[in-house]
């Protein structure tokens, strides 16, 4: 060490770029990788564009914190400046979120341009001003997309026509209480978009159905309550063979009898979870092909479901070898019988979800929990169930 002279011995100031990458990347502390950009310009743009990821303050990064927020309330506007300015720093996006910017119109969205080109995922939920011009302009400077959500976004069918064009990588799509869009936008995504695997149009009143029919079959997890779905749509919902997780909860009174049925034909043996809760008029038949076309059930909501007699809790209990957690709550027709049959059957059963089940005598509950004590008896109402996916 002493032949060698004070030149050079090299500073950490002097590492290239490549290594200050190498040790940014390693930074697990948020408060690390943000003091890092302080130590100088040159540090400062090594933090840049090491950023993956953008989220305005009046962004809302789940659907409960949506809930809570009220749009009324006055939040920072974002408009085309702020997003020239950041977008030009940031340029490595993969993930962005402006979800929550009431005032963002289409033409702030032209700076996509500056980072656009390899992001990955873009939430513009409750962005009132975007419109079909503004999902043109995603679908020409996000080619890559794989994750969008539009929840209660201003577009219609040809936006999602120009999306689906553009972005065919798209994987998981959001497009609740869009009240614009009808089953010809929905085609247009499901058949442009090969890989989808999650679709949300909860609440999008003008949707039947129908426009899934012909899916692929890497379509997973369809979220559809509150729709107007009709029983050929019910068929198209289950098209593409690939579902684990479905929810038609609360659906239109067009949906009773046997018109569930369908989901029990064949089309959904990788059916993981189910929500019916308040498909009212649902009847034993559709129970029925359901419990026996779905073998691989495990978690089944028929809270409210007033149609389900004692046939359909037989045949629950008789055909649903995987089930695990049933949803029973406020059943007007689940009687002492159909609880004796439960009791008796779904041998995997670990949950039981009941109460205010008028017809079921405390007797009868004292005694399911005796002959299934390993079985766990829950008064509460779950209204959602399945996985917590990013959008959800």
């Amino acid at each position: 060490m002493e032949g060698l002279s004070r030149d050079s011995i090299t500073s950490i100031i002097n590492l290239p770029d490549d290594c200050l990458f190498l040790i940014f990347q390693w930074l697990d502390c948020s408060c690390d990788r943000e003091s890092f950009g302080l130590t100088c310009r040159c540090w400062l743009n090594i933090q840049n564009l090491s950023r993956r990821s953008l989220q305005f303050q009046c962004s809302f990064t789940n659907f409960a914190q949506l809930i809570r927020s009220s749009l009324s309330q006055t939040s920072p506007t974002i408009n085309s400046f702020h997003l020239q300015r950041l977008f030009s720093r940031f340029q490595h996006l993969q993930s962005l979120s402006l979800s929550g910017c009431t005032e963002l119109l289409d033409l702030d969205l032209r700076q996509l341009q500056c980072c656009g080109s390899n992001l990955r995922t873009l939430l513009l939920d409750c962005c009132l001003g975007i419109t079909d011009r503004g999902l043109f302009l995603v679908g020409t400077f996000c080619p890559l997309l794989t994750a969008i959500s539009l929840y209660r976004c201003n577009i219609t069918d040809t936006g999602l026509e120009s999306l689906a064009n553009a972005c065919s990588a798209l994987k998981d799509v959001n497009l609740s209480y869009c009240a614009n869009i009808s089953d010809h936008g929905l085609k247009a995504v499901t058949q442009g978009c090969r890989q989808l695997q999650v679709v949300r149009i909860s609440s999008s009143w003008e949707v039947s159905g129908i426009g899934f029919k012909g899916c692929s079959s890497t379509l997973a997890y369809i979220e559809a309550d509150w729709c107007k779905l009709e029983p050929e749509g019910i068929m198209g919902i289950v098209s593409g063979g690939g579902l684990e997780y479905l929810n038609i909860s609360c659906v239109s009174c067009r949906i009773k009898g046997g018109d569930l049925a369908p989901i029990g034909t064949g089309f959904a043996t990788s059916l993981k979870i189910l929500n019916l809760r308040m498909c009212r008029a649902v009847g034993d038949e559709s129970i029925m092909a359901i419990s026996k076309g779905c073998p691989l059930l495990q978690e089944w909501n028929l809270a409210l479901c007033h149609g389900v007699t004692i046939t359909g809790w037989e045949a629950i209990a008789f055909n649903c070898h995987n089930l695990e957690k049933l949803h029973v709550n406020r059943c007007r027709n689940l009687c002492d019988d159909g609880l004796l049959a439960l009791r008796d059957g779904c041998s995997r059963l670990s949950v039981l979800y009941i109460h205010g089940c008028r017809r079921i005598t405390t007797a009868a509950i004292e005694l399911f929990k005796c002959y299934r004590s390993n079985v766990s008896i829950k008064g509460e109402e779950i209204m959602c169930i399945g996985p917590n996916l990013a959008f959800k």
